[in-house]
């Protein structure tokens, strides 16, 4: 009974997880199967820095996300974040204004993280039409 208990709470879990990003690393669905609960304490601090804060909405918290991504060099993490950030109602405009605010801090390489990532996104609305 407690198995059962325990795969329902990780199934629950990586749905929550899947449906709040719109996506899910393999590695994080690998966590929960191990960890249930080190991936339950993860989830909540994702949910605290990402979701909507008393003064900034989840679209803001998303381009700052972005930014440091695109420092960090993660084009992945960056194209999954501004895909979020697109149905938390930001506009490819504003993804744009987000990349280019990184070029000072993070120089060209940073910027071009951020592109790639916007271009991709650009790529794939073309195809699907």
């Amino acid at each position: 009974m407690a198995d059962e208990k325990e795969e329902k709470r990780v199934q629950n879990l990586i749905e929550a997880m899947r449906k709040e990003r719109g996506y899910l690393q393999a590695p994080w669905v690998y966590m929960a199967e191990k960890e249930v609960d080190f991936m339950e304490a993860y989830n909540n601090l994702y949910e605290m820095g990402l979701k909507t804060g008393k003064a900034l909405p989840v679209k803001t918290r998303e381009l700052v996300a972005i930014a440091i991504l695109a420092f960090r060099g993660l084009e992945g993490g960056v194209y999954e974040h501004m895909k979020r950030a697109l149905r938390h109602g930001a506009t490819k405009q504003e993804l744009l204004e987000a990349i280019e605010t990184s070029i000072v801090p993070g120089g060209a390489p940073t910027f071009a993280t951020g592109l790639q990532a916007l271009m991709r996104i650009e790529e794939e609305e073309k195809k699907a039409k």
